[in-house]
């Protein structure tokens, strides 16, 4: 093996290789600017400015969709960093494994919680 890892002949390992995971992040960082763009129109044009008309605007079912989508995207967002932040710097595989098994059952059980609070009756 040439002692030079580096250039096209460098030795890549690890079950990560980044641009999956960079487009990712892309992805649903746009969905989230799509959401905060749609919410901006909805309050420089909404008429009623009350609790009741921010309720109306939640109660429409493309709205709660929407805005359901874009929480899936920000929790999949936030894994994917937080998995990021503790591959590079938790160096003991069982401490790295307990965070990010701690970290997913946090974002699964704030996307329950997101999706009880837009649907509860």
């Amino acid at each position: 093996m040439p002692k030079d890892n580096i250039g096209p002949h460098r030795l890549v390992v690890g079950a990560h290789y980044g641009f999956k995971d960079w487009l990712a992040q892309r992805v649903t960082a746009i969905i989230m600017i799509s959401y905060t763009l749609v919410l901006l129109v909805a309050f420089l044009f909404a008429s009623d400015f009350s609790y009741e008309g921010w309720a109306g605007l939640f109660a429409q079912q493309w709205f709660k969709m929407m805005t359901f989508v874009t929480f899936l995207a920000l929790f999949y967002h936030a894994w994917v960093g937080m998995r990021d932040i503790w591959m590079d710097y938790i160096k003991p595989v069982s401490i790295r494994l307990a965070l990010q098994v701690a970290t997913i059952v946090w974002l699964v059980a704030c996307a329950g919680w997101a999706a009880q609070i837009l649907w509860r009756a």
